[in-house]
C-alpha cells in the first residue's frame, strides 16, 4: 500500500537497477563538480549525495540561516549533479511524449514543464523531470542525479526502438565536467541578476526558458523555475566558467551559497517532491497529487505509458494513498518513515519527508495516508516519533505562499 524507496523497477515491473547491473550510490566512485574547490574554499561541509561530493552547508552559516536568507534575499546552489540531455530530430517529440506524460506537442517553443517518466505496468513514476521544448526538433531535460543511470538506460533504450524503426532522433547526455548548473533563488534574484545578464528578466516568466549570456559567457541557457518556492531562474553554463560566473555574483552582497541542507528545507516548505521518498516506482501520478502533469491531450488519446492505470485512477477516484501535509507544534520533527496514526490507533499510513520548517517556526511533514484520510484537512492525527504518539495535523500544501514570477504584472502566485 505504501512507497518502499528502496526498489526502483523499469517499464515491464521489473527491478530497473537489478536489469542493467548497476548501483544506484556507488561509495566508492565519487565525482566533484567544477565548483568543487569553490564549495571547499568557502567553507563547506561535503556530504555524498547521489555519488557527488556536494555541501550540506557552510562553516559559517546554519541550514536555518542558510534557509532564511534564501527566503528574504538571494542564494546560489550548485546543482551541477543534475543530468541534462539534449534531444534533437524530426521525432523528438513523439520519442519523448512515448515515455512521459506531458503533452510537449502543445508547448509553446521556450516554454518549460515539469513532466514524469512512468511505468506501462504501474504507472509509477520513475523520475519527475523538467522539459524545456526548444523547438519542434530540439528538447533540454534536466532529471535527478539520484535516477541518471537509469534515466540514460531508459532513454538509450527507447532510441534504440525508434532507430530501428527509421525515426530521426539524437540524444545527448551532458558531462557535469564540461556543463554545470547552478539554481540561483530568492526575491531579489532579478534585481541581482539583470546587471549580468543579456536576457530581460521582466519578459521571462515562470516555466520560460531562454539562451543569454551571463557575466559574458555565451550560449547559457536560463530557466525561470527552481525547487525553494521563490522566484529564480536555473542557469546552464559550461563547466569550464562556472566558477568564475558564481565568485563574479558573489561580491553582492545580498547573495550567498546555500548547501543541500537549505534546499532540502526550502522545497519542503513549497510542497514540493523529492524522487525516492516522497515519490518513487511504485506511486502513480495521481495519488501523489501530480496528476496536473498529464497533458489533456494525453489524457484524450490515453497512450502514455501506465495510462490504462492511471486513467482508471483518475476517473473512479479509487486510490489506495494520498500525499498530504501535516504540520506538528513543538516536540521532535518526524522523518522518513514515521507511523502516521489515526483516532483508532491504527497506521493509516507513513511520512516521506519532514523537517523544521525555518518559516514557520514548527515542525512539517509529508507523507501518504489513507485516501478517507487526506479529505479531511485539520485532521487531527498522531505520529509515531521514537516509540512515543505526538499530536498533528494534516493540512493542505504547500506550506508556504510560494512566490513564482508569472505573466501578469499583479499576480504573483
Amino acid at each position: 500500500m505504501f512507497i518502499n524507496k528502496n526498489k526502483t523497477s523499469d517499464l515491464h515491473g521489473n527491478n530497473f537497477s537489478t536489469a542493467i547491473g548497476v548501483k544506484t550510490n556507488d561509495e566508492t566512485n565519487l565525482q566533484k563538480t567544477s565548483l568543487y574547490d569553490l564549495h571547499v574554499a568557502h567553507g563547506g561541509k561535503i556530504v555524498n549525495f547521489s555519488g557527488y561530493y556536494l555541501p550540506l552547508q557552510y562553516n559559517n552559516t546554519s541550514i536555518s540561516s542558510s534557509h532564511l536568507h534564501t527566503r528574504s534575499n538571494c542564494s546560489i546552489f550548485d546543482v551541477s549533479h543534475m543530468l541534462q540531455t539534449n534531444i534533437y530530430g524530426k521525432h523528438a517529440i513523439e520519442y519523448l511524449e512515448s515515455l512521459c506524460v506531458t503533452d510537449i506537442a502543445g508547448m509553446q517553443n521556450n516554454q518549460s514543464a515539469l513532466s514524469l517518466f512512468t511505468m506501462e505496468t504501474t504507472g509509477g513514476i520513475i523520475d519527475d523531470f523538467i522539459i524545456t521544448k526548444i523547438s519542434n526538433e530540439r528538447l533540454f531535460l534536466i532529471s535527478n542525479a539520484s535516477q541518471k543511470i537509469i534515466d540514460k538506460q531508459l532513454l538509450s533504450l527507447q532510441l534504440d526502438k525508434f532507430l530501428n524503426d527509421g525515426k530521426d532522433v539524437k540524444i545527448e547526455f551532458l558531462d557535469s565536467s564540461t556543463q554545470s548548473l547552478i539554481a540561483v533563488q530568492g526575491p531579489k534574484t532579478a534585481n541581482i541578476l539583470q546587471p549580468f545578464i543579456t536576457v530581460d528578466l521582466k519578459k521571462l516568466y515562470f516555466m520560460n526558458s531562454a539562451i543569454g549570456s551571463v557575466c559574458g559567457i555565451k550560449n547559457c541557457r536560463i530557466t525561470r523555475c527552481g525547487y525553494t518556492g521563490e522566484d529564480g531562474v536555473e542557469i546552464s553554463i559550461p563547466s569550464r566558467d562556472v566558477e568564475y560566473v558564481v565568485e563574479t555574483l558573489l561580491r553582492n552582497e545580498f547573495i550567498e551559497l546555500a548547501g543541500l541542507g537549505a534546499r532540502n528545507t526550502l522545497r519542503l516548505e513549497a510542497g514540493l517532491c523529492l524522487y525516492g521518498d516522497d515519490i518513487n516506482e511504485n506511486t502513480t501520478p495521481v495519488e501523489a497529487g501530480l496528476a496536473w502533469t498529464i497533458g489533456k491531450r494525453r489524457r484524450m488519446e490515453k497512450n502514455y505509458p501506465g495510462s490504462k492505470i492511471i486513467q482508471r485512477q483518475l476517473e473512479s477516484k479509487q486510490l489506495n494513498k494520498k500525499r498530504i501535509g501535516i504540520k506538528k507544534i513543538g516536540g521532535p520533527p518526524a522523518r522518513t518513515g514515521t507511523a502516521i496514526v489515526g483516532v483508532n490507533d491504527e497506521i493509516i499510513g507513513y511520512v516521506t519527508s519532514g523537517c523544521p520548517s525555518p518559516s514557520l517556526g514548527l515542525n512539517i511533514a509529508m507523507g501518504y495516508v489513507n485516501p478517507s484520510y487526506a479529505k479531511l484537512q485539520e485532521t487531527e492525527i498522531r505520529l509515531n516519533i521514537r516509540e512515543n504518539l505526538h499530536e498533528a495535523n494534516i493540512c493542505k500544501m504547500p506550506f508556504i505562499q510560494t512566490k513564482v514570477y508569472t505573466n501578469s504584472a499583479s499576480k504573483r502566485k
